[in-house]
């Protein structure tokens, strides 16, 4: 199947089929997957335009509804967390649509870019996964005892089946909410953070989502993990829902620097029928995902996580050198 707008030719179940595996594994860790599907079509289906990053983002529109009921249905979605990353962010998404399109339009230096971004959230996982962090680490121990004490105890009372390491009352409660401390309850646990703090990143993680096309929740995530110390099974919801309402304002803004004189004749707007098939197989994907993440210890979505994200940006930095 051709599509003329990015001018891949491809297969129709791939992009689904492949959108769908991704979406699977990282759901469960508040990432869309749209920072594994960008090198992919890149790579794979030579995708490098400007415009590869919108339609990136159109697979996050299409894709996320899905985890997004399950999380918010089960309880566990952070809605002042959420709310904090989206206010934040906008205003770095439309500035990194801009820089992607004027300073980065060479496939060549925007792998580069990628592959420093990809280091950057390897590393904040890997610091979480070794312990580096002691208060996280300590946090950390803590939430894995639980998970495993309330597997063991449903085992025992479902004649060794598979069970969920979250129980139906670990759901998300918000305590407080001001400028300078954001506060919820999570299955017995009090949890904050600065809302400055997070809104200031926000900002950051915008402008590079913007640049890349990934709405910004594949960064926001592990910085919530891995220094906030914000436990995997709240900030999922929060970084997938700060990621959809981003790649909706990220599209747009794409489609309006497409119709002006800014992109200098680069092909800007992206390829719809593209990044709603990678949506298709992603909405799947995220809905499984999230139904599935009370069954994973969050030590386990880590490790996974990391060795992909370090890989991969291995890879890219290696292209622009050699």
């Amino acid at each position: 199947m051709h599509f003329p707008v990015s001018g891949v030719d491809v297969l129709p179940f791939i992009p689904p089929l492949v959108a769908f595996l991704v979406s699977t594994l990282t759901a469960s860790a508040g990432v869309s997957g749209a920072f594994l599907l960008l090198p992919f079509q890149m790579s794979v289906l030579n995708y490098t335009s400007p415009s590869v990053s919108p339609t990136n983002m159109i697979y996050n529109i299409v894709a996320i509804p899905g985890g997004l009921y399950r999380y918010i249905k089960e309880g566990r979605m952070a809605w002042p967390l959420a709310w904090a990353v989206v206010i934040g962010t906008l205003p770095g998404v439309f500035v990194g649509a801009w820089v992607r399109i004027l300073y980065l339009p060479d496939p060549k230096v925007f792998k580069l870019f990628v592959g420093v971004v990809l280091l950057y959230l390897g590393y904040r996982l890997l610091s979480e996964v070794m312990g580096w962090n002691k208060k996280v680490k300590e946090q950390s121990k803590a939430m894995q005892n639980k998970f495993a004490g309330q597997v063991a105890k449903m085992k025992a009372e479902n004649s060794g089946r598979m069970a969920a390491g979250l129980p139906a009352e670990a759901v998300v409660k918000t305590k407080s909410i001001s400028w300078k401390k954001i506060e919820y309850e999570f299955w017995g646990e009090t949890y904050s953070f600065s809302g400055l703090t997070i809104l200031s990143l926000s900002l950051i993680v915008g402008l590079i989502g913007g640049i890349y096309g990934i709405g910004g929740g594949a960064i926001i995530s592990p910085f919530c993990v891995a220094v906030l110390g914000l436990p995997i099974y709240t900030v999922a919801g929060a970084a997938l829902a700060g990621t959809f309402i981003t790649s909706i304002a990220g599209v747009t803004f794409y489609h309006i620097l497409a119709a002006s004189n800014i992109a200098g004749g680069a092909v800007v707007a992206p390829d719809w029928m593209l990044g709603i098939l990678f949506g298709i197989g992603g909405l799947l994907g995220t809905y499984v995902g999230a139904r599935t993440q009370k069954f994973l210890p969050d030590r386990i979505i880590k490790i996974i996580l990391t060795c992909l994200i370090l890989f991969l940006s291995i890879s890219y930095i290696g292209q622009y050198f050699f």
